[in-house]
């Protein structure tokens, strides 16, 4: 077991250290323009969406590679143990209450390191380049109420992780498994009325342009659309952009204000088509099934990983340390897997948008606006968008619209 343990490890870090590598080198050194990029778009253009994209890349690795870093040292020098004896003597023995100290220090600690990078990302660049409309109070209350949360379901979570470890010692990586795909579902049920009016106002759409569009476009689509939702996205950032949301009662589509404002209605239509893409195609329900099966090979990892430390008659703290560099690696080195899937359910909504509006133009002028607008990378590196990319780039996805009004 200890081998297996060992090879997890070095197959773990090397392909970490490999796409940090290839991630910094490629953000430095983007390489070549797209000749049909500077056509389309101008190359002065292309020059400002790859100065943002750049520092909004290197706030991300930089961030990243200190907080790989930080959870290395804490479990290879002796400041992990000493963290963890502090607690035991500040709790004087109570087991749960040692574990939930010993949580807070870490997340303390990993929190105040991201810090610098979260804020330059979240609100100096965004500053910067005229995106961010918040003051800095306003963004510090987001920072702060996010914070909170992030903290205060963190603690649920740690405290149900080592009473599974506790109770079911042997089988404590499958009901992780089974409540962590219960989570995702319960996440997507709740975020949408419960989360999101903590940072933004919601209200249904009462311009009767758009709502008769709407009712249309649903007919079309075959289907019954509960609600739909403008967020004053105006009160934090210039950026424009929509959104599909939540499971079962709680679906709905959201629309930023800035984007029923500033673009025409065809152009709406073309993200509402889109939205409603995803709706038919069930891709919310599919990205759950598909995240539950990964979180059961994770915890199975996991589970290889931690089984010597599990199976002892005292737990120690440390284990919290190792599981989160563990999760982390793994995130960290699944996410071309994770996001081949976004791109490719993107790519499908789009298409499906333009059979559903019939209106490729406005779908091809609306993905070059808003890539303009939000100040896009219009020809990132190839490893960049394999790598990183939810969405297809700006040309990738006016290509697949294109094929489709071809066919």
């Amino acid at each position: 077991m200890q081998e297996r343990s060992k090879a997890i490890w070095i197959a773990l870090w090397s392909i970490t250290l490999l796409f940090t590598a290839l991630y910094l080198w490629f953000t430095l050194f983007p390489g070549a323009v797209k000749p049909e990029a500077i056509q389309l778009f101008g190359l002065e253009e292309v020059r400002q969406g790859r100065a943002y994209s750049k520092g909004i890349r290197l706030s991300y690795i930089l961030n990243f590679i200190l907080q790989i870093i930080l959870l290395t040292v804490l479990l290879l020098t002796r400041l992990g143990d000493r963290l963890a004896l502090a607690c035991e003597r500040w709790a004087k023995g109570r087991r749960w209450l040692i574990y939930l100290a010993f949580y807070f220090l870490i997340w303390v600690l990993l929190a105040f390191a991201s810090l610098p990078f979260t804020f330059f990302s979240g609100f100096y660049w965004q500053k910067l380049w005229g995106f961010s409309t918040q003051s800095l109070g306003s963004w510090w209350v987001d920072y702060g109420k996010q914070g909170l949360l992030d903290l205060a379901l963190g603690a649920i979570g740690v405290s149900l992780l080592f009473q599974a470890f506790r109770l079911w010692p042997r089988i404590w990586w499958l009901i992780c498994a089974v409540l962590f795909s219960l989570w995702l579902i319960l996440q997507s049920l709740l975020w949408p009325v419960i989360v999101a009016p903590m940072f933004n106002k919601f209200e249904p759409i009462v311009d009767t342009q758009l709502t008769t569009m709407i009712d249309e476009l649903a007919e079309k689509a075959g289907l019954p659309i509960d609600k739909m939702l403008v967020m004053d996205a105006s009160t934090k950032t210039t950026k424009a952009n929509a959104y599909f949301t939540g499971v079962g009662e709680t679906k709905r589509i959201v629309l930023y204000d800035n984007l029923i404002r500033q673009y025409s209605l065809a152009e709406i239509k073309a993200v509402i088509a889109h939205e409603m893409a995803h709706w038919q195609k069930g891709h919310i329900l599919r990205g759950l099934l598909l995240g539950s099966l990964g979180s059961f090979l994770v915890w199975g990892g996991a589970h290889l990983l931690l089984r010597r430390e599990i199976l002892r008659s005292r737990i120690k703290p440390l284990v919290w340390v190792t599981l989160l560099l563990y999760i982390t690696l793994i995130n960290f080195v699944s996410l071309p897997l994770q996001n081949a899937v976004s791109r490719q359910m993107e790519i499908e909504a789009d298409q499906t948008a333009v059979i559903l509006t019939e209106d490729p133009e406005s779908a091809v002028k609306l993905q070059m606006g808003l890539a303009l607008k939000n100040r896009s990378d219009l020809s990132p590196p190839a490893f960049i968008e394999w790598f990183s990319y939810t969405h297809p780039s700006v040309l990738n996805r006016i290509e697949k619209i294109l094929e489709v009004s071809k066919q």
